[in-house]
């Protein structure tokens, strides 16, 4: 049994609450920090929907930390400019993080956090849903068994109404959210095609569009890494719904995926059409958070990967600003 406190009851931090509220047998949420009345009233009525008393409340991590109770975790599900001090301040304390998306807002912080992390001891996973995700997992393996051949191509895009659904609210604002669509919820994207290729990006070139918003809304970035590979991504952030689609291009095959590892299947040499691949089934990334501090999963998202894609973003950034192509950091 393992015990967590939430930091952060707002809209995602409820849906990651309503998964883990069915893992009884597995968790105990043990304390909630969120300063907002309205979210704690709302978190409220999620626990009466389970018929479970509310854990006690605090409005910061301070107040947490000083109140004597003892948890093993904490999930940290904040606004992108707390993820740094927050998370810092749990590994300092004793506790295993699972860190939503983005890890941090750059490259320094990422730097200072993996020191952190080292001096400490304490695990630290980051909540990118595509590296935890069973089906990417299977992905990789197949690539590295050679099912596809040599790989040439990867072409990847999300699409959200992100620009409608977010004006007004903190993910426009770039000193609290570190940037716009392509930060936020195109950072699933980004994440999960360099993770299967496994290949330090070298070079890039990227468009950017604010659609009248302080912040990035649409993306068109094509890259290519250390090996050759070449890549191609799109960030769609004033469209409808939201969505992904990802397509690995080999000299035997191809794979279509998506960027939270919903979906998995494969085309081979001389077959007309694709067809789905098994995969493990997972409730979502607490559950594999706790695999990993069980010691039956090898972490894989750890602060390196936040790391990386802090130094991809800020390729993606300047190339968009400078208008030219930026080269990878010797």
């Amino acid at each position: 049994m393992t015990s967590v406190i939430i930091v952060g009851c707002g809209g995602m931090g409820r849906g990651h609450l309503r998964t883990i509220l069915k893992m009884k047998d597995s968790t105990k949420v043990v304390g909630l920090v969120e300063p907002s009345e309205e979210m704690v009233k709302q978190t409220l009525a999620l626990f009466k929907e389970y018929n479970l008393s509310l854990p006690p409340v605090f409005t910061n991590l301070d107040k947490f930390f000083k109140s004597g109770i003892k948890s093993e975790a904490s999930f940290i599900i904040t606004p992108h400019h707390l993820h740094f001090s927050q998370s810092k301040a749990c590994l300092e304390n004793a506790m295993d993080v699972l860190l939503e998306k983005p890890m941090v807002m750059n490259e320094r912080e990422a730097l200072d956090l993996i020191e952190v992390r080292n001096k400490t001891g304490k695990l630290l996973v980051v909540a990118f849903n595509g590296s935890l995700s069973p089906a990417i997992r299977k992905v990789k393996e197949l690539i590295a068994k050679n099912s596809i051949g040599e790989i040439t191509q990867i072409s990847a895009l999300i699409y959200q109404n992100w620009k409608k659904a977010q004006t007004g609210k903190w993910r426009q604002l770039p000193e609290i959210s570190g940037g716009g669509f392509l930060f936020d919820t195109g950072s699933h994207m980004l994440n999960t095609v360099v993770d299967i290729l496994d290949d330090e990006i070298e070079e890039v070139f990227a468009i950017e569009d604010n659609r009248g918003t302080p912040v990035e809304v649409c993306s068109a970035i094509t890259a290519h890494t250390a090996k050759g590979t070449l890549v191609n991504l799109t960030g769609a952030g004033d469209s409808i719904g939201c969505n992904s689609e990802i397509f690995i291009f080999g000299t035997k095959g191809v794979i279509h995926t998506g960027a939270w590892g919903e979906k998995l299947e494969i085309r081979r040499e001389g077959e007309s059409d694709f067809s789905p691949l098994e995969y493990p089934e997972s409730t979502g990334v607490w559950e594999q958070f706790l695999k990993v501090r069980e010691g039956k999963l090898k972490n894989p998202c750890p602060p390196e990967v936040g790391l990386r894609f802090a130094k991809l973003m800020d390729m993606i950034h300047a190339s968009a600003s400078e208008k030219k192509p930026i080269r990878k950091k010797a």
